[in-house]
């Protein structure tokens, strides 16, 4: 009932777009946005900034709510003494329920002052969004996160299920430390759940303020980076030979930029497509719906194609990124090198991926190399009614009319790591963005007002549905 209550009075607060600036917090929302704006101004972005120092002001503000040492624990290798994290447990009152993870990256993309209208590590708030690096992606979840957890203890109360929180860092970076998969190989039990929630769902608006769709991510494709060669002794290029190391990687990315990976479904996608289209009510989703039904619609799925994103969502894609050729400019390149990254639809391997784009190529004096870091490919995570049916009854109090979807993420987060150890992990809704990405991984990153606190509202409702 309290719940509801703040949900209400949230929604109200908020219920104008772009007058935020001008509403007064309720005082729980005023601390929990100071903790946030404490969090967002620590530059953790690699090389320069420290996650390590972020997880250390997090677990400060834990213990000032109650929690004690031996419930925290930060974590640092000495090979990467500035990528730390922290993992936080709220013992629950059952001994039989499995503990809920929530996890959230606190690394951020870099941000250049210069580049910025306003400095990328210092909160502000205008026109009712707040700007920051990292509050998008994703310091305000991690905030809402450690809030939750706090709550229960500055009350005195236990949920049924155990609570963990894991703040990591690397998920941005791909560097050769990642918190999450540290975890996971090094700490299982510390995090041991019977699932996670973590980023990749959410909302979207129609840009003008109105939520149109709430969405809560089950899956997500493999990344997977491959570098293509081609070699030869070279010369002067006053005397041209046959074999050119450029050329033969030149016709080698041709055949791969016309080469269609296959239509694939998932229970996930399948979903998605038919609910999304349904709520769309265009030719668009028309043909979305009638791509689920029968996947041998090609009508349909030529209309559907010409969506880049849902284009992407049906099937395993490869696209060249980087190139390097050449030692000079009045010689024959010795060697020539191309970056191809592939996102890989589940099922299947990333050396399977590797052998078909081999085949279409098929020319042996084009050599391909699996880049590290090689990611696991883990099942997706089922659509458990135990989850998903408490996301979709509260989003239907909170955005009344506003379909919630069950989607496939086309790129990948940390999710992947902790399925890999047999912890399904679902992106949760909540908080929205809109059309233009808000800035995210760009300049200028912002997120609504209204979409920090109700999304707030909503999530820690959430937490509590599915722990007790």
């Amino acid at each position: 009932m309290i719940g509801r209550i703040l949900a209400s009075v949230a929604a109200l607060a908020f219920a104008t777009p772009g007058t935020a600036q001008a509403q007064e917090l309720r005082p729980d929302q005023q601390a929990f946005t100071q903790m946030m704006k404490g969090l967002v101004e620590i530059d953790t972005s690699l090389p320069n900034g420290s996650c390590t120092r972020a997880a250390a002001y997090m677990a400060d503000q834990m213990k000032a709510a109650g929690f004690t040492d031996d419930e925290l624990t930060l974590f640092a290798t000495a090979a990467s003494p500035e990528e730390g994290g922290l993992v936080a447990v709220l013992p629950g009152s059952s001994k039989k329920d499995k503990p809920i993870l929530l996890i959230a990256h606190i690394d951020v993309v870099a941000a250049k002052r210069a580049d910025w209208e306003r400095d990328p590590f210092v909160m502000v708030e205008e026109d009712g969004y707040y700007y920051a690096r990292g509050i998008s992606d994703t310091k305000a979840l991690a905030a809402i996160w450690a809030d939750t957890l706090m709550k229960y203890r500055t009350a005195g109360k236990k949920p049924r299920r155990a609570l963990k929180m894991a703040l990591t860092c690397g998920e941005e970076t791909n560097g050769a430390f990642n918190g999450a998969e540290w975890l996971a190989a090094n700490k299982r039990d510390l995090i041991d759940a019977e699932y996670a929630l973590n980023e990749g769902g959410g909302g979207a608006t129609d840009g003008k303020g109105k939520v149109v769709e709430q969405a809560v991510q089950v899956g997500e494709k493999t990344f997977a980076t491959f570098l293509l060669e081609t070699r030869n002794p070279g010369g002067h290029s006053s005397v041209p030979r046959p074999d050119n190391a450029i050329y033969d990687l030149a016709h080698a990315l041709v055949k791969l930029s016309t080469h269609e990976f296959p239509l694939e479904f998932t229970d996930t996608t399948r979903a998605y497509f038919r609910d999304a289209g349904a709520g769309r009510g265009d030719d668009m989703g028309k043909a979305m719906v009638a791509l689920a039904n029968d996947p041998t619609d090609k009508a349909a799925e030529a209309l559907v194609n010409t969506d880049a994103f849902l284009h992407s969502n049906l099937r395993t894609t490869c696209v060249a990124t980087m190139l390097e050729a050449g030692h000079a400019r009045n010689a024959l390149a010795q060697r020539a090198g191309a970056y191809v990254n592939c996102r890989i639809f589940p099922g299947h391997s990333i050396e399977s991926i590797r052998d078909e784009l081999a085949a279409v190529v098929d020319n042996p004096a084009v050599s391909f190399t699996i880049l590290p870091p090689k990611r696991p490919s883990p099942p997706n995570p089922p659509l458990d009614p135990k989850v998903i049916g408490p996301m979709k009854t509260l989003a239907a109090k909170y955005w009344p009319g506003v379909p919630l979807v069950t989607q496939m993420a086309n790129g990948y987060t940390d999710a992947t790591f902790l399925g890999a150890v047999g912890i399904p992990t679902y992106g949760v809704p909540g908080m929205w963005g809109d059309p233009d990405g808000n800035g995210v991984h760009g300049l200028n990153e912002r997120m609504e007002v209204r979409s920090v606190m109700i999304g707030r509202d909503y999530l820690q409702e959430l937490v509590a549905k599915l722990a007790n």
